[in-house]
């Protein structure tokens, strides 16, 4: 498998994934605004579900446990945003019964998961956002960035704001001779993952540093979760990281060169490049996982991209378990849950083609 394309979600086609998909706890319900109700379709579920993970989805997730825990008011759903692999780390040791990440599980993962659970998994794209390239330059307020300059940046090789690259991709700008502080993330991060995947297939050879969801450069700022480096950014003049776009806040977002043009980190734009992703070979039907193309030319499309994904058991030995995480996961994908994400988070709402494919894998969750 080509690990330069890789895992940034689910299709457009995928972002068909969960909008087919019911509201509620059972694949037979309707996808009508109960905030996912209990597998007989009409009572609510009960209990505590622990989930852990990725830090980008954590606005959806916020946004998710509102609504069902509205719905269900005798659930509750813990989520700490500890980072897509310490979620992963988490799930494989059955600490959570759930895991978000912003990468899809290795193979070695996936073996490990499915021991643990005694079953498949299913792991299902549920948050698809841009991975924005933040900055805060003084008196900067638009800002263009080509693939290699993005690399040359993050390598530490480019150190001025008014370097002559820099100034190439922005003849109309005024830039400054302001050091460059570049803040990356300390903790393990799948959106680090699919930002180095990015630079690593994008960049050429503006970037050396691999394929990598633990930063491998030393130099330039860490700092840890998608929090941390908003917070780092903010916090200085000349300052860039990188970070999910959803949580930029006031910080100014580059526009990368994508063939002929620069786009801007948009959902609508990010949702365009998933067009060219395709399944991962070798998964099980409830697996979906996909690989995408980081060195599109498309018009309008904007190709750093994250596809953040909710992973889970098959089977759990205890039923209301076994319950509760099927009717979350039913919600979480559903029409009105993605609709939840996409207004609170700024995510691209996934629809279309999949829908069937997310919804059948998600109904397969039940007890031992």
């Amino acid at each position: 498998m080509n690990r330069k394309n890789l895992r940034v979600a689910a299709p457009a086609a995928m972002l068909a994934l969960a909008l087919g998909l019911s509201a509620c706890g059972a694949g037979n319900e309707d996808s009508s605004s109960d905030g996912g109700s209990g597998s007989d379709g009409g009572s609510s579920v009960s209990g505590t579900l622990n989930g852990a993970g990725s830090s980008a989805q954590e606005a959806a997730v916020a946004a998710w446990k509102k609504q069902f825990q509205t719905a269900n008011p005798d659930a509750t759903v813990n989520y700490d945003p500890v980072g897509s692999g310490g979620g992963r780390e988490q799930f494989i040791a059955g600490g959570v019964q759930f895991a978000g990440s912003d990468a899809y599980l290795e193979d070695e993962e996936l073996t490990s998961a499915k021991e643990k659970c005694g079953s498949d998994i299913v792991e299902v794209p549920t948050y698809v956002s841009p991975i924005a390239v933040v900055y805060n330059l003084d008196g900067v307020d638009d800002l263009n960035l080509s693939p290699n300059v993005i690399g040359q940046i993050f390598e530490g090789k480019i150190t001025k704001w008014d370097d002559a690259a820099i100034k190439a991709d922005n003849p109309d700008a005024d830039l400054p001779d302001t050091d460059i502080t570049a803040v990356h993330r300390s903790d393990d991060s799948g959106t680090t993952k699919n930002f180095t995947e990015y630079l690593d297939a994008a960049s050429e050879g503006g970037w050396s540093g691999g394929v990598v969801e633990t930063w491998p450069l030393k130099g330039g700022e860490a700092a840890e979760g998608t929090s941390g480096v908003i917070s780092a950014v903010s916090g200085g003049d000349g300052t860039v990281g990188y970070a999910d776009e959803s949580q930029a806040g006031e910080l100014g977002k580059a526009n990368v060169k994508v063939g002929d043009e620069f786009v801007a980190p948009t959902p609508e734009a990010a949702a365009k490049v998933l067009d060219t992703a395709a399944p991962v070979e070798g998964r099980d039907a409830t697996d979906i996982a996909v690989d995408i193309d980081r060195t599109t030319t498309e018009s309008g499309v904007y190709p750093i991209v994250l596809a953040s994904y909710q992973i889970a058991c098959q089977t759990y030995e205890d039923a209301a378990t076994a319950e509760l995480v099927k009717s979350w996961l039913t919600y979480v994908t559903s029409t009105e849950g993605q609709d939840a994400a996409a207004e609170t988070a700024g995510s691209a709402p996934l629809s279309g083609d999949f829908a069937a494919k997310v919804k059948a894998a998600v109904e397969t969750i039940t007890a031992a």
